[in-house]
């Protein structure tokens, strides 16, 4: 199993959020992702505290296949 170390981005989620819509194709919620449990990067709003769990998504040969994310509580 790979341990990957988590890291957390403190700026704007919604902002985040379009500049990987502007760089990839296929950028999609799904609360309840397996890939979720063990996400890439957090994004924090520092003025918030509002949270979005971001992860890339590979298939088994190592192809890019999208970015998954949800919001946090």
């Amino acid at each position: 199993m790979e341990v990957r170390k988590m890291v957390v981005i403190r700026r704007n989620p919604e902002n985040v959020l379009k500049e990987l819509k502007r760089h990839y194709d296929l950028v999609m919620k799904i609360p309840s992702s397996e890939y979720l449990r063990n996400p890439d990067f957090i994004v924090v709003d520092p003025r918030s505290g509002k949270k979005v769990k971001i992860s890339f998504v590979t298939l088994d040969d190592g192809e890019f296949a999208g970015v998954v994310y949800d919001d946090t509580s």
